[in-house]
């Protein structure tokens, strides 16, 4: 079987193209441009480098949220107008569930954070049970990086986190937090088409799939335009 993942659900563009038990190619990129800019582009230069013909792909593996409100309409998009052009399934992957999935293997707990602002993330809580498999111990939620950080307390046993809230959340985490624990190296702390793509055979697995044309992202929270307007209704009450 043969997968084409997509990323932008964040600050990271990345794709990846999967067969099997194999990473074929991984293009990611961290720096300025929008994904608008840069993921079709970045395809097409992996089709190139490695010779792709889409008519061989099986599925189409998508960041589906949460995360950056254009960046999951990008990425939600593209994958939308593979999966009808080629007549083939999407294959939506929570975010946070992929940005943990990087940490297969690790033997304590994986929190991913996402920076949501406002002090709230993007997150929930994983981990690899003894024969491997992926374990969802929180299902990913939007909520104050405060909120996490006492559910992590609770286990009381050492957690490893990831995600651009570190950078943004670091302090807070290593002022509250009372469990041992680590920050991901910089290779494996950021979202990564391949880990979408390795999830995404689970979840075919699985019979999580949907049609392309069914397919939308999933914002978790209503978008900052919709909350102002919200308070502001609220307001005038």
């Amino acid at each position: 079987m043969k997968i084409v993942a997509l990323d932008s659900s964040g600050l990271v563009a990345s794709v990846a193209v999967l067969e099997d038990d194999t990473l074929i190619a991984e293009y990611t990129v961290n720096y300025k441009k929008t994904h608008s800019q840069t993921l079709l582009p970045m395809l097409a230069e992996i089709q190139r480098m490695t010779e792709l013909d889409m008519d061989t792909v099986d599925a189409i593996a998508v960041a589906g949220g949460p995360g950056s409100f254009t960046g999951l309409r990008i990425g939600s998009a593209t994958a939308k107008g593979l999966g009808l052009a080629l007549d083939i399934p999407v294959i939506a992957v929570p975010t946070v569930d992929a940005l943990a999935y990087n940490l297969y293997g690790f033997s304590g707990l994986i929190c991913p954070i996402m920076d949501a602002r406002r002090n709230q993330t993007y997150t929930g809580l994983y981990r690899f049970d003894e024969a491997g498999h992926f374990v969802v111990v929180k299902k990913a939620c939007a909520v104050d990086i405060g909120e996490i950080i006492s559910a992590v307390n609770e286990k009381e046993e050492p957690v490893v986190f990831l995600g651009d809230g570190v950078p943004v959340f670091s302090d807070t985490i290593r002022e509250k937090i009372t469990v041992p624990f680590s920050f991901a190296p910089s290779h494996l702390s950021r979202q990564r088409a391949g880990a979408v793509g390795a999830l995404a055979f689970v979840y075919y697995s699985e019979g999580k799939y949907e049609t392309a044309a069914a397919h939308r992202p999933d914002y978790l929270r209503l978008s900052q335009a919709e909350r102002e307007r919200a308070e502001k209704e609220k307001a005038n009450v």
